[in-house]
């Protein structure tokens, strides 16, 4: 007759509660995508960076200058004109976003080791 993994006979199977080593596995892939999210959205930053640099000359006066541009526009704008601002940099970000994913795939899920490798640096 066979017998359910949460038997009473069975001392390692708890019901209802996560071991120890679960809930290390938990945290780890948690802090691994909360590090991949975190990576990604420096990432795009960059890209904005970048963008500004480049329409600057590459050069620090430009980047200060179409920044300085940038921002008198902004404040002087009215709220309509500023929430559509809003909406163009919160498209153009998902979509930046959405190619560095793209780009980044394969280093969503963290790399597997194999059981039984000592190696662990």
């Amino acid at each position: 007759m066979a017998t359910k993994a949460d038997d009473a006979t069975n001392p390692g199977a708890r019901k209802g509660w996560l071991m120890a080593a679960e809930w290390r596995s938990v945290f780890y892939f948690i802090l691994h995508g909360f590090g991949f999210l975190g990576s990604t959205l420096l990432i795009t930053w960059g890209l904005f960076f970048l963008f500004f640099l480049a329409i600057g000359g590459f050069s620090f006066d430009g980047f200060i200058h179409q920044l300085n541009n940038f921002t008198t526009r902004y404040a002087a704008a009215d709220q309509a004109r500023t929430g559509a601002f809003l909406n163009t940099f919160a498209i153009a970000h998902m979509i930046l976003s959405a190619a560095v994913i793209t780009f980044r795939r394969d280093r969503i899920l963290p790399d597997r080791t194999q059981e039984g490798i000592g190696d662990h640096g």
